[in-house]
């Protein structure tokens, strides 16, 4: 038995109070107890651990930083109940963007001892438009098959944001989409018609719903209006600072695997200051992260505040897991992520009665005991 693994389990089949088991291999053996509903008792939350899917960094150090400041943003993550994430790269010139892949492909061959899992690496650019860059950088350019073709044999790239409406890009869609890539639409000033062309192509998201792409007017849909008609998945970020309770709502009711995602920088687990996002500063200031002129640069979001922000927002716990954890591992196809399940790694986030981190476990390692 993994120690203090006891409590409120959530499982796919609901809750039952108990304890998990898991293997010398780091998966779930045995899940023990009897079904119940949590109101009846005082015993802990035991959730599948989190899977944040657009994360630059945290802890002070920046995924594009290279190889060496990998190990400490998934220990910081982890504090805070992620258990895997996919490493995100800013928009950034061909001469820094390969070697800081290729240093990603090596920073994630293995999972630092009371660290998160890294699954890969999201592209988020630098195929994007630079009349939507919100706090990327003037990097961006038009994609070219040999050069996407060099960057997805650098790394493991599990997902890539995209403006669908730059010139050759539905091709490239319909290639990384070939290739199992996720390819998310953001950072775009496309149509509806963009959008939906570039579902048709194998498109399957969109990146930070609402933020960096056109808005839905009644006679001009655009992007957010494509992701609300046609959208099974989604990516938002659910700060309440990037988007209004009421718009995430509306996504709710119009999307069936809404999920969320911390866009987290290195100022995430930090104190208010300023830190470094790619190679742009931004300043962490009452809970948000920004550029020197008041943009929104990502954010200092945890995925355990994520999780308490869809409660406080009206979602069930059982809801709101789902979409801090089971949703993401699906969108990537990870069917043994994001789930209490035996035969599942033994990713698992234990919070009190009030949804604060008191343990966490990464493919069976104790890697975070607060109480």
């Amino acid at each position: 038995m993994i120690h203090s693994m006891q409590g409120n389990i959530l499982t796919p089949r609901g809750w039952v109070l108990g304890y998990i088991y898991a293997d010398e291999g780091g998966r779930i053996s045995r899940i023990e107890g009897t079904a119940t509903e949590p109101r009846h008792n005082h015993a802990p939350y035991v959730l599948p651990g989190f899977v944040d899917l657009l994360n630059h960094g945290g802890g002070g150090a920046d995924f594009m930083d290279g190889e060496q400041a990998v190990p400490g943003i998934l220990r910081t993550h982890v504090r805070f109940g992620t258990t895997s994430l996919l490493g995100s790269t800013m928009t950034s010139p061909h001469a820094v963007l390969l070697p800081a892949l290729q240093q990603l492909a090596q920073a994630g061959r293995q999972r630092p001892a009371g660290g998160a899992r890294m699954l890969g690496v999201h592209l988020e650019g630098p195929y994007i438009n630079p009349g939507k860059l919100g706090a990327q950088a003037n990097s961006a350019v038009v994609a070219t098959r040999e050069e996407v073709a060099q960057y997805l044999a650098a790394a493991p790239i599990r997902v890539v944001t995209l403006a669908p409406e730059l010139p050759g890009h539905l091709d490239i869609v319909a290639m990384l989409a070939g290739r199992g890539v996720r390819v998310q639409l953001g950072h775009t000033l496309g149509s509806y018609e963009d959008a939906v062309a570039a579902l048709a192509h194998g498109a399957s998201g969109f990146t930070h719903l609402f933020n960096a792409m056109t808005v839905l007017q009644h006679r001009a849909p655009g992007m957010v209006a494509a992701a609300l008609a046609h959208a099974e998945f989604a990516e938002l970020i659910p700060d309440l600072l990037h988007v209004h309770p009421g718009a995430i709502r509306a996504a709710l009711r119009a999307i069936p695997r809404l999920y969320a995602v911390t866009d987290a920088t290195a100022a995430a687990g930090m104190p208010d200051g300023s830190y470094h996002l790619g190679d742009q500063t931004v300043f962490k200031a009452q809970g948000g992260v920004r550029l020197a002129d008041g943009t929104l640069a990502g954010s200092a979001l945890t995925m355990d505040q994520a999780l308490r922000n869809l409660v406080a927002i009206g979602l069930t716990l059982e809801d709101a897991s789902r979409r801090v954890s089971l949703y993401p591992a699906q969108y990537l196809g990870v069917a043994d992520r994001g789930l209490l399940a035996v035969g599942a790694w033994a990713d698992v986030t234990v919070l009190d009665r009030d949804l604060a981190v008191t343990a966490v476990y990464v493919e069976g390692e104790c890697c975070v005991q607060n109480a």
